[in-house]
């Protein structure tokens, strides 16, 4: 009997991290995403087991976009033997070199810093892969436009079709032996200041779709709350520090500052940009808005990123500099949920003073320090150490970059026909399984929250 078509769901499953599905047929074998699992130590762990297929058998991986949850495993794929392609937009090309390099970077840096100060549980505490794994990678992304139907195996196609949610990043459709396959990736806001509000999903027989806010909507005073906490810190003398996602939450967060600055509604103090990751993005997304690329916000002025005010931290000694300022001001750095990068070294200074405030603008996953410090924690563990929590704590939803659960009903209700069935992915379970119920109830759509490793046959 011929070898049915089948999707393997191999993260991302009742969590927000770790994207990974497989399709395979007879004759090839597809990955949509190869993110890593972030948050949660169980989670992390399974970074490094091998997957459960021969990656040297692996045709192609199809890559939504550049965030880490999505595209941070290619290299530990490479490593296990992957040579195939890497089918992705141009600028998600641009943006997840600069991720992985850094991912890379700081892996490295924190398993010899963990060494050094003797706080690993481990003996000799080493990275998951290093900047010559991802020197293995770059050569094997092929770049392809929004529309275009390409061939990536054999009897596999692919379009990617604007996702809205950072630059580059895609709605994959996957058709395999004539069965279309979409997977959202992750799903962008009509109300993103920079990029176009992302088309309805093409019509498809299955359809993956994301649920990290499945449960909830999102608040429309975020750029008011923004102005509160800046003013009452700045007027209090302290530091108002933003762990923000390198690529794209660092982007809207500069906007909507700059705007509140000009409107006179926030002091115009100094906003420092620590994170070279973000640097690096940032100038990706200045090129694209000169560009006018496909994505972009039809009209926007090419010179919107270009904020006075910013001060570009780039050497690790300015870096540490903004630990202790001894100026009010704003501080954006990386990474967004404070699992690493710069953003930990000045929580550890920041967090014990009364007058500073810490503004989460993005998800929290569930184990993260970001998590923590949006409920409530006292103490905060940082290299080691707990560090108490005096500053102020402010999480404004209404900057993520992710659809609410109301606007992924509305994306999912433009599609041309209902799909034979739709998978509710990337969400903790109470966002999948809330978004499930609502699509099932006003949709009327088959509608499945499926398991790690659950296999589904196709067709």
């Amino acid at each position: 009997m011929a070898e049915r078509t089948t999707l393997t769901f191999l993260g991302a499953t009742r969590t927000v991290t770790g994207s990974k599905f497989l399709l395979r047929s007879a004759a090839a074998s597809t990955l949509v995403d190869a993110g890593l699992f972030q948050g949660l130590r169980e989670l992390r762990r399974r970074n490094w087991d091998r997957l459960p297929f021969a990656a040297d058998r692996l045709d192609a991986v199809v890559l939504t976009h550049a965030h880490l949850d999505h595209s941070g495993y290619l290299p530990a794929l490479v490593d296990q033997g992957f040579a195939g392609r890497v089918v992705t937009t141009a600028r998600t090309a641009e943006l997840a070199a600069i991720v992985l390099q850094d991912s890379a970077h700081l892996q490295v840096e924190d398993a010899a810093y963990a060494a050094a100060r003797g706080f690993s549980r481990h003996a000799q505490p080493r990275p998951l892969y290093d900047v010559d794994d991802v020197a293995r990678v770059l050569p094997l992304i092929e770049r392809v436009g929004f529309g275009e139907v390409v061939p990536v195996a054999d009897g596999v196609e692919a379009m990617l079709q604007p996702a809205g949610h950072i630059l580059g990043s895609a709605t994959a459709r996957v058709t395999v032996d004539g069965h279309r396959v979409v997977s959202s990736g992750d799903l962008g806001r009509p109300a993103h200041p920079l990029l176009a509000p992302p088309p309805p999903p093409p019509a498809c027989d299955t359809l993956l779709v994301e649920s990290t806010y499945g449960d909830r909507r999102h608040g429309d005073d975020a750029v008011e709350r923004l102005a509160d906490v800046v003013v009452r810190t700045i007027a209090r003398g302290g530091v108002v520090l933003v762990p923000a996602f390198a690529v794209d939450r660092t982007e809207v967060v500069l906007v909507a500052l700059a705007a509140l600055a000009d409107a006179g509604r926030i002091p115009r103090v100094p906003v420092y940009l620590d994170s070279p990751m973000a640097l690096s993005a940032l100038e990706v997304y200045r090129s694209a808005l000169r560009a006018g690329d496909a994505d972009v916000r039809p009209g926007l002025d090419p010179r919107l990123l270009d904020v006075p005010q910013v001060r570009e931290a780039r050497s690790a000694e300015e870096s540490m500099r903004l630990n202790r300022p001894d100026h009010p001001c704003i501080v954006v750095s990386a990474s967004g949920m404070a699992t690493g990068g710069r953003v930990v070294h000045h929580l550890r200074s920041l967090l014990p003073d009364l007058d500073n405030s810490v503004v989460l603008v993005g998800y929290q996953a569930e184990g993260t320090r970001g998590r923590d410090l949006a409920e409530g924690a006292p103490q905060l563990k940082m290299h080691g150490r707990y560090v108490p929590v005096r500053a102020e704590i402010v999480q404004v939803d209404g900057f993520s970059v992710h659809a609410d659960a109301d606007e992924l009903v509305a994306w999912l209700s433009g599609i041309p026909e209902p799909p034979a069935t739709t998978y509710v992915v990337h969400g903790e379970p109470h966002g999948s399984l809330a978004l499930a119920e609502r699509v099932r109830r006003e949709l009327g759509w088959l509608t499945v929250v499926p398991r790690d490793g659950e296999r589904v046959v196709l067709g």
